[in-house]
């Protein structure tokens, strides 16, 4: 375990907690062990605003004023530096926001936010800037050449002899 501890830049101790805590040295399964882990930092933490009850009103009337998540919680962290009750992040907003299950921001204070999303998106699930999101050598509609339009060229049918033969 020293060794182990060793090469992680751990201390032995929280090796030695870490065995114990999974099973011990002859059963423990690093993949168990990390699925456990998982499950342990479950938590059902409630919403600070759902504990707050004045904080969610003060962050329902900004939204509806048209602040972002990002300046109220900047005004907040301004106005109360003493009081981390009366203190949100802005990703705590978007998430009551998004996460329905949570009940404390209505959806349709989302109609209110700049970008104006139904879901909030992360900007590495966008296909934007993606080779696999264009069609290589591309030609507008508006392009083509005259001859398409009286498709006396077998290619330039576009599966209109698919329709008629069904």
């Amino acid at each position: 375990m020293r060794t182990i501890a060793r090469d992680l830049g751990r201390a032995p101790s929280t090796i030695s907690r870490e065995v114990a805590r999974n099973r011990g040295c002859s059963r423990y399964r690093a993949i168990d062990a990390h699925d456990r882990a998982w499950y342990r930092a479950k938590r059902p933490k409630p919403c600070r605003m759902d504990e707050n009850p004045v904080l969610a009103d003060f962050v329902r009337d900004r939204l509806s004023d048209d602040w972002s998540p990002q300046q109220i919680a900047g005004f907040l962290a301004v106005m109360h530096p003493d009081s981390p009750e009366m203190r949100v992040s802005h990703e705590t907003i978007y998430k009551t926001l998004f996460i329905q299950s949570r009940r404390v921001l209505a959806r349709e204070l989302t109609k209110h936010l700049r970008t104006h999303r139904p879901i909030r998106k992360h900007k590495r699930h966008s296909v934007k800037g993606q080779v696999r999101s264009q069609i290589a050598g591309a030609v507008s509609i508006h392009d083509r050449p005259v001859e398409v339009e009286d498709r006396a060229v077998p290619g330039h049918w576009e599966s209109q002899w698919c329709c008629q033969a069904a």
